[in-house]
């Protein structure tokens, strides 16, 4: 105010007006402010109302995505596939194959099909006519490799559920018998990250890959969902993604001698309490010799306090899942030859055991260091100190190969042979005897070979070859060096061998050592040869060298010479698979079982071609009734039928075996409809006709999966329908002139007795027609035929087949011997009284 009237003094009286109206307005404020204020609160207390409200809901929002967080176990869907609803064929195979990335948590598989067996009704299938599905880590199952894999085909818990927990880790080696639903699900404690197969099979065994004559046995329809799991943070694992893995910080130093990499706990002391465990992670990369696992700064705080290590490769380890276990606290856990790849390290306060004696409440506290050390030799060398040879494989590719990832494989250095060959020396590259006998009583000579990302098809074959009683023991093992007690495959000699279902061994000796590993696992694979140290085999310049072959071949020993090397792909399209195609006497999976004896071949084939001959019957009776379209009918289905025969079984052929297939199978069609259109009493237009519409609809039949079994109901179907059209056409022919004359018009008292009438000549007239022994004995042969033709399995098609061809071509012989020509007789006595007639009226004298 004071300031306000100092300035009133020096302005002017405009501004003095103006001023004075201010004074005014301010004057009138005061009774205004306080309806404002009030306004202003209620304002700002609707804002805050908005704000609590609105920061409520996202806290309720934020809680529920937390528990839905924790619910999901922090995992994520890795992959996600749906095949859609498949048919496996008779005999036939269907492989999926599953990606399983190192991150990986579970794997979920849904599988639903049509099969409708229980447990009841297994002991009474035929294991060649039983659906099964087999599950595989690496590389596709293969369950009648040999008679021992059939031995564990059983149900399982399938019925029972789904697969969980650490008491089902053999599935991954397993078969079962298919079911209509199956729902399993594996976590990282139970399978390993790589390649997953799963294997459909429609029967097993020696004649699934044999060759058919003909498949009566029913196929099965299947769909699966498959999804992968993972892991959302890289240190956190387990079947739910709630275990923290802690990670090793490493360091490597090589020299001369070798190489060490040293790996120790990020945090310098970790200390446990009672029941509280640790996990860690690490990687091996290569071949190495050793894993050592030991702690430091050990500090306990009771006498009774162990602290156990459990090591496994490629999955989570536990107390009862683990490859080796020690207690470190007293002595260093010492792996030889580890794998390469991803190894889990399980440390707690005590073992299972010896929990179960202190009890699970106990108050023992351990504090440690873990240090982990790799060692390895330098390149080329292996063994105790690093003083054994190891050569890496090279894969040469084969010349003219159409299938593919065959190939050979020779050490990349000088010693590897020139030109073609397959093989190369051992002796030039053989590693030397230890300067220490004591050291070791042997030496080791080892082979790196890679199978390449798809190639799990494909089967590994070794052979090794010598003048003179062969000194070596062969091991073999993927993913790391083998040793005496740690490999997958050996061959010590032709007693002492692997029992393995995928190792198969061929025509040994003491001097050639040939078998094959069956459906090898992509990735690298180690080949030891020990060789005794008292041996005394010759040096390679005093005699012919010892020669090593080793290949990856698509079917073992070409199929034994006894069938065709086929391939096929996984549903997946990522894996190539091969197989053999058996001819019609061997079977197994390399063809080298022989099911049908050189004899017993010999009697197939005489019944199954001469068995056709019965076709003489009815061909001879039409050509005796000057009926020579159904003569030539029934004598080149006979024919057709004996030349198709002779191909099927490996006679000769002498056209194509499509060709010979489609006209045994069209020409036999049109005998059977032939046969009962000849039955028939319509003129030759009607027949011509009908059979030109038959020959088509039987070419299409002999077209399109000829040999399915309603086939033979579509054709009996055809020649009923064809006699019933012969038979109306006749009957609106002779009753035409009858229906529209003054004698059918009669009243309803005279037409019951009309229909009876109608019916009586009717039964005479078939009487007439038909005799009637014929066509019984006709029918007999007919159902003997059917009888047969239903009967039919792969294993007694030929004696089955053989009956049908005769009671077929019988039933038709006596059906046509059935027919009374009496037709054509009625109708020159009705000719011959028109004549009479026509010659008495001429007979008139004409004026």
């Amino acid at each position: 105010r004071i300031e306000k009237s100092k300035t009133r003094k020096i302005l002017s009286s405009d501004d003095e007006a103006l001023l004075l109206l201010s004074h005014t307005n301010n004057s009138l404020k005061p009774l205004n402010s306080q309806k404002y204020s009030t306004m202003a609160e209620i304002s700002t207390l609707c804002l805050r109302t908005l704000v609590f409200f609105s920061w409520a809901v996202s806290i309720c929002s934020c809680l529920q995505d937390s528990g839905s967080d924790s619910s999901n176990g922090s995992f994520f869907t890795v992959s996600s596939f749906r095949y859609p609803k498949s048919e496996v064929r008779p005999y036939d195979t269907r492989y999926i194959r599953v990606d399983l990335p190192p991150w990986f948590s579970s794997l979920n598989v849904v599988i639903e099909s049509d099969v409708g067996i229980t447990a009841e009704s297994i002991p009474k299938i035929s294991r060649s006519l039983l659906p099964v599905i087999c599950f595989r880590d690496g590389s596709p199952p293969l369950p009648d490799a040999s008679t021992n894999a059939q031995k564990g085909l059983e149900l399982g818990r399938f019925f029972n559920g789904s697969f969980e927990g650490a008491e089902d880790i053999e599935i991954a080696e397993q078969c079962y018998p298919m079911q209509k639903n199956i729902s399993l699900r594996l976590t990282n404690e139970q399978i390993s990250p790589g390649a997953w197969y799963v294997g459909l099979f429609n029967g097993i065994g020696a004649t699934r890959t044999q060759g058919k004559m003909i498949v009566r046995s029913s196929a099965f329809s299947f769909s699966a969902n498959i999804s992968v799991e993972g892991c959302k943070a890289a240190t956190m694992w387990g079947p739910f993604c709630n275990q923290t893995i802690y990670p090793l910080s490493c360091s490597r130093f090589d020299n001369q001698t070798g190489s060490v990499i040293s790996c120790s706990d990020s945090f310098p002391s970790s200390c446990l309490n009672g029941a509280e465990t640790k996990t860690y992670a690490l990687d091996v990369d290569g071949i190495a010799e050793q894993l050592v696992i030991m702690a430091s700064n050990v500090k306990v705080d009771s006498n009774e306090s162990y602290l156990m290590c459990y090591a496994r490769f490629g999955a989570m380890a536990s107390e009862t899942l683990h490859d080796y276990a020690a207690d470190i606290h007293k002595v260093p856990l010492v792996i030889k030859k580890p794998k390469a790849g991803r190894w889990y390290i399980f440390v707690s306060l005590s073992g299972r055991e010896n929990r179960l004696v202190q009890g699970t409440h106990s108050n023992s506290k351990v504090c440690f260091s873990v240090n982990v050390k790799v060692l390895g030799c330098p390149v080329g060398k292996a063994g105790p100190n690093c003083g054994q040879q190891i050569y890496m494989l090279q894969a040469v590719m084969r010349r003219g190969s159409l299938t593919p990832f065959e190939s050979y494989y020779l050490p990349v250095n000088d010693a590897s042979p020139s030109g073609s060959s397959t093989a190369f020396p051992l002796e030039p590259i053989i590693s030397n005897f230890s300067s220490i006998p004591e050291l070791d009583t042997s030496t080791w000579t080892y082979f790196l070979m890679n199978i390449p990302q798809g190639g799990a098809g494909g089967h590994i074959h070794f052979r090794l070859t010598s003048d003179y009683t062969i000194q070596y023991e062969v091991y073999l093992r993927f993913g790391g060096l083998p040793t005496l007690e740690d490999r997958d495959y050996y061959y010590v000699n032709r007693t002492s061998a692997s029992r393995s279902m995928f190792f198969s061994l061929y025509n040994s000796s003491q001097e050639k050592i040939d078998f094959y590993i069956l459906y090898a696992r992509e990735g690298t694979w180690s080949l030891g040869l020990r060789q005794l140290n008292n041996s005394t085999a010759p040096a390679a310049s005093r005699g012919p060298p010892t020669l090593v072959s080793l290949s990856l071949e698509r079917c073992p020993r070409r199929c034994s010479s006894y069938g065709q090397c086929r391939y096929a792909f996984d549903a997946s399209g990522l894996t190539s698979y091969s197989f053999c195609s058996c001819d019609r006497t061997h079977g197994g999976f390399d063809c080298s079982i022989e099911i049908v004896s050189d004899q017993e071949h010999i009697v197939q084939s005489i019944a199954l071609i001469a068995s056709n001959a019965a076709a003489l019957l009815p061909a001879y009776w039409a050509l005796r009734q000057r009926e020579y379209p159904e003569w030539v009918l029934f004598t080149s289905s006979g024919i057709s039928s004996a030349l198709y025969h002779a191909c099927d079984v490996g006679t000769w052929c002498v056209l194509s075996y499509n060709v010979l297939q489609f006209m045994d199978f069209w020409l036999s069609f049109m005998a059977v409809i032939g046969t009962f259109v000849y039955l028939s009493t319509a003129d030759e237009a009607v027949k011509r006709t009908i059979h030109t519409v038959v020959a088509i609809l039987t070419a299409l039949l002999a077209l399109t999966k000829a040999t399915r079994a309603s086939n033979i109901i579509i054709v009996l179907a055809i020649g009923s329908l064809g006699l019933l059209i012969g038979f109306l056409v006749e009957f609106v022919t002779k009753y035409r002139s009858y229906c529209g004359s003054a004698g059918f018009s009669l009243n309803m008292l005279d037409r019951p007795r009309a229909v009876k009438e109608w019916f009586s000549n009717l039964i005479k007239t078939l009487n007439k027609r038909f005799r009637w022994d014929f066509v019984a004995a006709g029918l007999v042969a007919f159902t003997m035929a059917a009888i047969s033709f239903k009967v039919e399995t792969s294993s007694s098609y030929w004696i089955w087949h053989s009956i049908w061809h005769f009671t077929i071509y019988t039933s038709s012989f006596f059906f046509l011997c059935s027919k009374i020509a009496i037709v054509n007789n009625e109708n020159q006595a009705h000719n011959g009284a028109d004549n009479y007639e026509l010659t008495r009226q001429d007979s008139v004298p004409r004026n």
